[in-house]
């Protein structure tokens, strides 16, 4: 599968992809049970072997995946990216990210999250999900701010991290707006 290299910058971040030397970054935001808990796909304890899978993770096109970096000095935030979601016959595009805990609560999950829905916007996406756990308020709020709306539905699904389910809230945000209105009232 071949490897696109994309690159975001925001005000604050570089989003770039990650490589495979950056295992060890890596290991060191999210080796903390308080962020990987937060997470369905990564187990816990976190390890160096955990890292440097994920690094060499295959990355879509379609799907891109990036380490949210520091402009100023290229320092790990965390990583967001959009993927199938697990388990979906459908296909849905779903928006992940965890974000280190020394960088919580400074909006850098805000201002990524904006970053990667303006990219999924221009490779084509219509509709984006997303969820948390109900035990991470927090990540609900950002998900709000990035325009997501609660479906209302609450869904058990595994974590890894916490090797068990637990209840998360789901989100949808439509990126493209339905036309069929505005070409009614022009015909």
């Amino acid at each position: 599968m071949r490897r696109e290299i994309v690159f975001h910058r925001s005000a604050r971040l570089l989003l770039r992809p990650p490589w495979p030397e950056d295992w060890n970054i890596v290991l060191g935001g999210i080796a903390d049970e308080g962020v990987v808990r937060n997470l369905a796909r990564a187990p816990w304890p976190y390890n160096a072997e955990d890292a440097r899978k994920f690094v060499q993770l295959p990355v879509t096109p379609q799907h891109p995946r990036f380490l949210i970096t520091r402009a100023r000095d290229a320092a790990l935030v965390g990583c967001i990216g959009i993927d199938v979601r697990d388990g979906n016959a459908s296909g849905e595009t779903e928006l992940g990210y965890w974000i280190a805990r020394p960088y919580w609560g400074q909006g850098y999950a805000t201002e990524a999250g904006r970053a990667v829905l303006d990219i999924a916007r221009m490779l084509g996406h219509e509709r984006i999900v997303a969820s948390h756990f109900l035990d991470n308020p927090a990540s609900g709020k950002v998900l709000e701010k990035l325009g997501f709306e609660a479906t209302g539905r609450i869904v058990e699904r595994h974590s890894c991290g916490r090797g068990a389910k637990a209840p998360t809230a789901e989100y949808e945000l439509k990126l493209v707006e339905n036309s069929d209105s505005d070409v009614s009232q022009a015909a």
